[in-house]
């Protein structure tokens, strides 16, 4: 358990100064400017992106969310074999991480790029780490990305099913991984979110199913140990 936490630590500590490393960086701006103008953004609208990549995969991702909590009472399909708690992990962590971000971004005054004045808007730049404790003049509640958890909440699938599935616990991952940055990144070309908001949503996600595997994996080691 502790070469695992020490591993897991490391990676955490890693992903964390790297995207540290972006928010610093000023590319955030640079890489907005390409989508979006003073004129503002010209696919915010776009069907593609607005009812396809926001709205209809935000209804298929819960549809997921629904049928993993149909596992915890009937496994189905790649979920035999599953011990129970891990069922219930798998569906309550990616649940749960959803509401992680939407929580902190109800308490976030940090506005969207197209809600700035370098893009149209009112607000003026603000680091969306001051968001929780000053207004920036725009709508807020932009920060972390909540649309990109859609896809990220699922990575705490990859705690539940390593132990059991590896194989398919890193295909899970890779396409939460995947799914998150595609859908960030159709909202970035929108104007809803900065590059940082995205990476910074799949680093809590990852966060949060780690910390969340540590009491699931002890609850599965006494289930065990009673046998």
């Amino acid at each position: 358990m502790n070469k695992y936490l020490d591993r897991q630590s490391r990676a955490a500590l890693a992903v964390f100064c790297l995207i540290a490393l972006w928010d610093a960086s000023g590319l955030d701006t640079a890489l907005a400017q390409l989508a979006g103008s003073h004129a503002g953004f010209p696919l915010r609208d776009s069907w593609l992106l607005s009812t396809v990549f926001h709205d209809a995969a935000k209804s298929l991702a819960w549809l997921g969310a629904l049928a993993l909590a149909a596992t915890t009472v009937w496994p189905w399909g790649p979920f035999r074999g599953l011990p129970f708690a891990r069922r219930l992990q798998l569906a309550a962590v990616t649940i749960a991480a959803s509401g992680v971000i939407a929580l902190l971004k109800s308490g976030s005054h940090t506005s969207c790029p197209w809600d700035l004045q370098e893009f149209g808007g009112v607000a003026s730049q603000v680091s969306h780490w001051a968001g929780w404790l000053r207004a920036d003049g725009g709508g807020g509640h932009c920060f972390p990305a909540g649309h990109a958890s859609t896809g990220f909440a699922f990575m705490g699938g990859y705690f539940a099913l390593r132990a059991d599935k590896p194989r398919r616990a890193r295909i899970w991952l890779a396409a939460s991984i995947a799914l998150g940055l595609l859908l960030g990144a159709a909202q970035q070309l929108r104007g809803a979110h900065f590059m940082s908001h995205t990476l910074w949503t799949g680093w809590i996600c990852w966060l949060f199913g780690w910390a969340t595997d540590i009491f699931f994996s002890r609850h599965v080691a006494q289930a065990q140990g009673a046998r």
